[in-house]
């Protein structure tokens, strides 16, 4: 059996989920025939990890050698795992060039270039899939198990809340993130899972959004208001952030040292850039309401300062109440066991019908990231055989696009101060 060739595009951390699996554990079915990357030094990395995992290094291209890179090593698939404000401009020329896509969420960043993306895929025919792996964690699927059996009713109104904490929410504004132009902010990058989910729980597409959002914690200005005094723009080589809770110390982590520290003499890119410094323009703490088609109403809010980490998530229905808790365990990205990121230590789901007595429902987390969801994501997207899935949690373009579609409406809004049809963005 012949195996599917797979190219990637964007070879910092978040890569090599994808790659790694593919060499490990999808060798039958999958094989990696490229890297493609602005720096040589990741790139070289990466093929340090196919052959700890027992492939064989792979040609490399650097970005501008992109078209050279699909005509000498013919990949089937391109998987896009770079700057988030370039996935489009890959995604459309992998297309063009005659080649499915795997994204990495978000899909893009912002209306004109998810439009884009749309037009591509209906000129070229090509299929276009996106990474959503909380869809497949156990008490996600548990929800929208729930629901759709009816267990509450209609849904009328969903209200949820996640929290980033000072680790895992504070690394956003360390890096290129913090910039609104590269990742559209939290409420495209982060809340695309969020938002998603909605999507998949209640079946439905959002219809009309308003939000309220701001850098209320994070930055040079807020940092001055609460008394500090020692300010520095990156914590290698720098006294003040030896004593910083916040800083990131490439050096003490030899696969981010690899990664950034060993790379940045290439391109120029500090991973460890102060949270407290000037230039970031995302926020940290936003709230969101969305109607959705099915005239369920969403109240939801995010903030990445937070004691602790994971979402409360309730669902108001007809027949009752669900009410769902997640705590989960904190990371810096690809700083240490992908398999770790988004695991569980806490988590509790009740059922509250009208009328009767509430109840308990358990769910079996599994071994892997995010409660075990990683894995059957994986399975999903590189094992020759798929299983069949009654909640059809394969996330399509469409998907991809209607879950960035809530966080980009919410970006107009908070610009504007207007409520946002989402119809009015793109057209399908």
């Amino acid at each position: 059996m012949s195996r599917t060739r797979y190219a990637q595009v964007g070879a910092g951390g978040r890569a090599q989920f994808f790659y790694v699996a593919v060499a490990r554990d999808f060798k039958d079915s999958a094989e990696m025939v490229a890297f493609c990357d602005v720096n040589q030094t990741r790139m070289d990395y990466a093929n340090r990890r196919l052959q700890e995992h027992g492939a064989e290094a792979v040609p490399t291209y650097k970005s501008e050698q992109f078209d050279q890179m699909i005509a000498d090593t013919k990949p089937d698939v391109v998987i896009v795992t770079s700057i988030d404000r370039t996935h489009h401009k890959y995604i459309i020329r992998a297309m063009e060039l005659g080649c499915d896509v795997l994204s990495e969420k978000p899909m893009t960043v912002d209306e004109t270039k998810c439009q884009e993306i749309l037009d591509a895929i209906k000129r070229t025919g090509r299929n276009l899939r996106v990474a959503f792996n909380y869809r497949y964690s156990p008490h996600n699927t548990k929800i929208r198990e729930l629901i759709s059996d009816g267990v509450i009713g209609d849904v009328t109104s969903v209200h949820f809340e996640w929290l980033l904490n000072t680790k895992h929410g504070a690394d956003y504004f360390r890096r290129w993130h913090r910039n609104k132009r590269n990742s559209g902010g939290l409420l495209v990058h982060k809340s695309t899972h969020h938002f998603d989910l909605v999507n998949f729980w209640i079946a439905s597409q959002p219809k009309l959004v308003f939000a309220q959002g701001d850098l209320m914690f994070y930055g040079r200005e807020n940092a001055e208001k609460r008394g500090v005094t020692e300010f520095y723009s990156r914590a290698r080589g720098s006294e003040a952030a030896k004593d910083d809770h916040y800083a990131l110390h490439l050096e003490e982590n030899p696969q981010l040292k690899a990664l950034y520290a060993d790379a940045e003499h290439e391109d120029g890119y500090y991973r460890d850039q102060s949270v407290f410094g000037d230039g970031i323009d995302i926020e940290d703490t936003m709230s969101v309401l969305v109607r959705y088609k099915n005239n369920v109403m969403l109240t939801y809010s995010l903030y990445a300062y937070s004691p602790w980490e994971g979402f409360r998530v309730a669902f108001n229905g007809t027949k009752g109440r669900i009410e769902m808790e997640i705590v989960e365990q904190s990371y810096v990205n690809s700083g240490g066991d992908q398999g770790l990121e988004g695991a569980v230590v806490g988590k509790k789901i009740l059922v509250h019908p009208i009328f009767e007595k509430p109840y308990e429902v358990k769910v079996e987390e599994k071994k892997g990231g995010h409660g075990g969801g990683d894995p059957v994501l994986l399975n999903d997207l590189f094992a020759a055989e798929k299983t069949p899935d009654r909640f059809n949690r394969a996330a399509s373009h469409i998907d991809g696009a209607m879950s960035i579609l809530t966080g980009i409406a919410g970006n107009i809004s908070i610009r504007t101060g207007m409520p946002v049809k989402v119809d009015d963005l793109v057209k399908f």
